[in-house]
């Protein structure tokens, strides 16, 4: 697949910087301080859900990486739990410094619109990544994958992994997050659909927080006795969903799959809480998202049908709604997880 082996080169390269957890840096007038990269001049800030999320180190660390090949200067910011009111203050604050690109990974479809209108305004180009906003609101939308494909593949897993059959619930991010109320709405269309014998019977919260989704994956075993699979299409849910799991008296009962990344999931798939689950490559995610920057910042593509070059990744096009699509979710088990690092 194009994930596993074209994209080895570029995860390669930024494991070493996603491995140092990347914080939020300080900018300037000048443009901030950033990447290490010298020529270019371009100015790109990337602002995630939210610090300190491993998902957002490794992707964040991508953009850095693409940004210092084409020689601007880059940084990160934002804040230390997913709102959109926090995202907002650093939008405003970028703008007011005038930086070339904004990369931003949506809390919300449009509590962001006015800031990003504002900063859209002064000529700032807007790039979202991971989670969108209303397709209106920015320029470009770099999509992990197209939403049907991850809600299929998380769908197919849960059913194998349970006979396709019994209770399954749902351990989202926050009850806002774009990305995962898209995933989960066609999980289940796709369930009705093809999977008459699963039933969905919940769907909690974790806000995206380690120890609040531990807790809601021990209360939904309490409230649901019979509940045979849970689905965490976020990161950090599946990650904590698992850390419950493997001590718990229903290891090896309750199937659990969703989106994680191989360092994160590599105990639970090797002690056998965790059979599969899948993602993308998010260091691609994240270098993708910056090239695309650079290429509306340097007038190279402005909407559908244009193409660019994206450094180690080749080219792209620009799809419908203004999106480009990173490419196919990629299944991990026991048999390749030891080939990942990030």
């Amino acid at each position: 697949m194009k994930l596993q082996n074209r994209r080895l080169s570029t995860l390669a390269a930024v494991t070493l910087v996603a491995s140092l957890a990347l914080t939020a840096c300080g900018s300037d007038d000048e443009g901030g301080s950033g990447g290490s990269g010298g020529g270019d001049g371009t100015t790109v800030t990337f602002i995630p859900k939210n610090l300190g999320n491993p998902y957002f180190d490794t992707s964040n660390a991508g953009g850095e990486k693409a940004v210092d090949e084409f020689g601007g200067s880059y940084e990160e910011v934002g804040p230390a739990e997913g709102s959109p009111d926090g995202q907002v203050t650093y939008i405003n604050t970028a703008t007011q410094q005038g930086r070339n690109a904004l990369v931003i990974s949506a809390n919300d479809p449009d509590a962001l619109c006015d800031a990003i209108g504002e900063a859209r305004d002064a000529d700032i180009k807007v790039v979202t990544y991971d989670a969108d906003t209303n397709p209106d609101c920015r320029d470009l939308f770099i999509n992990q994958a197209d939403s049907a494909g991850i809600a299929k593949v998380q769908v197919d897993m849960i059913a194998e992994q349970i006979g396709d059959k019994g209770e399954i619930a749902f351990l989202s991010a926050a009850a806002n997050a774009t990305n995962q109320n898209e995933w989960i709405k066609l999980m289940e269309e796709e369930i009705a659909a093809n999977h008459p014998d699963i039933e969905v019977v919940d769907t909690v919260y974790g806000d995206d927080d380690d120890q609040t989704s531990f807790d809601r994956t021990a209360a939904l075993l309490q409230s649901h006795p019979d509940l045979k699979g849970i689905i965490s299409p976020t990161t950090v849910g599946i990650a904590a969903a698992a850390r419950y799991l493997s001590t718990s008296d229903a290891k090896g009962k309750v199937a659990l799959t969703g989106l994680g990344t191989p360092n994160q999931m590599r105990e639970y798939v090797t002690d056998g809480t965790v059979t599969e689950f899948a993602l993308w490559n998010p260091a691609d995610l994240g270098y993708l998202a910056a090239y695309a920057a650079k290429a509306l910042v340097d007038g190279d593509i402005e909407g559908e049908g244009d193409t660019f070059e994206a450094g180690d990744l080749g080219e792209y096009t620009v799809g419908p709604d203004n999106s480009v699509l990173l490419g196919e979710p990629f299944r991990f088990n026991a048999d390749n997880i030891d080939e990942f690092d990030f």
